[in-house]
């Protein structure tokens, strides 16, 4: 069955066909001159006159000429829902129609909650919802999270028997996707008979909203498959969210190709998205161009060139984008400082940095003095970096203490480690990545009980840290790969390939760095285990699949160690390859033996 939009209900509702006659013919033309003007008002005071001549001629007791006061008035952008709402109280006995008019409108406001309360008013008064009430009421529980109502309201849709319109179905997606209940809008999306493209978008966007990557891309493939739907903006902007953060250059660059043919202009929103996706997957030069072609920046765009310049270690870059930001007359907020901040701190830019945080036009928040404590850590001013924090104007939380953490581990400053830690675990932080940073560092000086105690508190508080994992893309498929994985069904040869890459390595005078091992084994099984670090299967996987002198690019999830930056930086020599890894933070470029970092990281 053919639905039409709401925003176009009126036209459904059609004046009796009897031919009027004599003085009854009149009013009924001064009538439809009245609903005429009405759609041709473009602002609130050419309507409230329409609105007058509707009263002063009596119209107003008419159901359609009320129902279209009241959408005209709650729909319109320059609508005012409390006008709206002052005819539709004067309504003696309202619709479906005038409950749907409002409670899009009060949607369209973002006044969630009055749309919910007006469904409330609606079901008490025993009108019944039709299939255009819930989409409007699905996105207001989407937005307000509100799972419990909007699960409620499902179960309305079943007993009124609209659990098979595509409308609903399409909206329900949504809301569960919003509600990070993505197995429900599965369940639902699978049930569906008839789906549109609005539904592809709709899953596909829940499974983008709840963090699931590899999950947008299969979608996508399964419904290019189907062959007769052309992806829409809002599918390829989700797509461009799963390869930035997959790393997926191969697959964002073929999505940016479908946006350039299926979009006749980006707008600024998109063009963002694109130079963030170029970015993140290690192609700073082209997301440089594209920004520089773009016509219309907004804040947001200097903020994620600013912030991805940082990621690759451009701090002086970095800055002159900055200094541009305020020759358009843009003012930067705190996510553009905390980006300054971060490329000072990934450069090496101490007295930049701190230049920029004392002249910040802002109040500094703790995202900000956790990047000045980064900045200082990183040029080995601990003692400093401890001083600023306990000098904060504001209150102390994990993020700055955990930025001290860090930097005392990267230094072995076990004693300002020990303090860090110690403020950390009084604050109540949960964050498995705290003790395992402090374990390591008892693991390096050797007190093995020390590191069994933290280990035990772990446990006893169940906390489970997330596994390292290195993803590589090739030939437009992104694999994963966990340290000492064998389950990949090629396992035997890309340990072939560790094997012979090792063997070369010996030539170029690589010894294995075992310090990095913190476990209290043998030194065998320590460089057993180096040699199944996540990043080396990848960078094997990887030389063994693509074509001789292709950049080979991989994301991580935890910061590199030692061996494997050692590891790599040799292995681009050997191979003659361009390795670009993006770990947690920032972005490594290893070419010819050496790091972009400068081996500082």
């Amino acid at each position: 069955m053919t639905r039409t939009s709401v925003l176009h209900q009126s036209l459904l509702l059609t004046q009796p066909e009897e031919p009027p006659k004599g003085p009854e013919l009149n009013l009924r033309l001064k009538e439809q001159e009245c609903l005429t003007i009405l759609k041709t008002c473009k602002n609130l005071e050419e309507f409230k006159k329409v609105h007058a001549h509707v009263l002063k001629w009596g119209f107003f007791w008419n159901p359609f000429c009320a129902s279209n006061l009241v959408a005209t008035c709650a729909l319109s952008h320059w609508g005012s829902m409390d006008y709206a709402c002052s005819i539709f109280r004067q309504i003696d006995d309202p619709g479906a129609f005038d409950f749907n008019s409002l409670i899009r409108g009060f949607v369209k406001d973002v006044k969630f909650e009055e749309a919910l309360f007006l469904y409330n008013e609606m079901f008490e008064r025993g009108v019944e919802p039709d299939n255009f009430t819930f989409p409007a009421l699905f996105k207001a529980c989407a937005k307000l999270q509100a799972l419990k109502e909007g699960m409620q309201i499902h179960g309305h849709v079943f007993k009124l028997g609209f659990e098979y319109d595509l409308f609903v179905q399409n909206s329900l997606i949504n809301m569960y996707g919003k509600c990070e209940k993505v197995e429900f809008a599965s369940a639902i999306f699978k049930q569906m008979d008839q789906k549109s493209v609005a539904s592809w978008s709709a899953i596909i966007a829940a499974h983008a909203s709840n963090g699931l990557w590899s999950e947008c891309l299969t979608l996508l493939g399964e419904m290019n498959s189907e062959k007769c739907w052309r992806p829409e903006e809002s599918i390829l902007v989700s797509v461009l969210s799963a390869c930035t953060h997959l790393g997926a250059l191969d697959l964002g660059k073929c999505t940016h190709g479908s946006l350039i043919r299926n979009i006749s202009a980006l707008n600024v929103i998109v063009e963002t998205s694109l130079i963030d996706m170029y970015v993140k997957c290690g192609c700073l030069e082209k997301g440089l161009c594209l920004f520089r072609m773009m016509a219309e920046k907004s804040q947001l765009t200097y903020s994620v060139m600013i912030s991805g310049l940082a990621m690759h270690g451009q701090g002086k870059e970095a800055l002159s984008i900055f200094s541009e930001m305020f020759r358009e007359g843009l003012e930067p907020d705190d996510v553009v400082y905390v980006g300054v901040l971060s490329a000072c701190s990934h450069a090496s830019l101490v007295n930049e940095g701190l230049l920029c945080f004392d002249r910040m036009k802002l109040e500094p928040t703790v995202q900000h003095y956790g990047c000045v404590v980064d900045l200082m850590g990183r040029a080995r001013m601990l003692g400093d970096a401890l001083e600023l924090i306990q000098s904060m104007p504001i209150q102390q939380n994990d993020v700055v203490w955990r930025s001290l953490l860090s930097a005392s581990k990267v230094h072995h400053n076990l004693e300002i480690g020990e303090i860090a830690a110690k403020n950390l675990f009084q604050i109540n932080s949960h964050h498995p990545s705290d003790y395992v940073l402090l374990s390591n560092m008892y693991a390096r000086a050797q007190r093995w009980d020390d590191v069994a105690k933290i280990r035990t508190e772990m446990a006893s508080k169940g906390l489970n840290q997330s596994p390292g994992f290195s993803l590589v893309e090739v030939a437009r498929k992104v694999y994963k790969f966990v340290s000492q994985d064998r389950s990949h069904p090629a396992w035997d040869n890309i340990y072939e390939m560790i094997h012979q890459m090792e063997w070369q390595l010996k030539f170029e005078g690589y010894s294995p760095d075992i310090s990095q091992v913190l476990l209290d084994v043998d030194e065998d099984e320590k460089r057993e285990r180096l040699k199944g670090h996540s990043q080396k299967l990848a960078i094997a996987f990887a030389l063994i699949h693509t074509s001789q002198g292709s950049p080979i690019r991989i994301a991580r999830n935890l910061r590199m160690c030692n061996d494997c930056h050692t590891y790599t930086k040799l292995i681009s020599v050997i191979y003659e390859r361009e390795i670009i890894v993006r770990d947690r933070k920032w972005f490594h470029h290893f070419k010819d033996g050496t790091c972009s970092c400068r081996d500082y990281w």
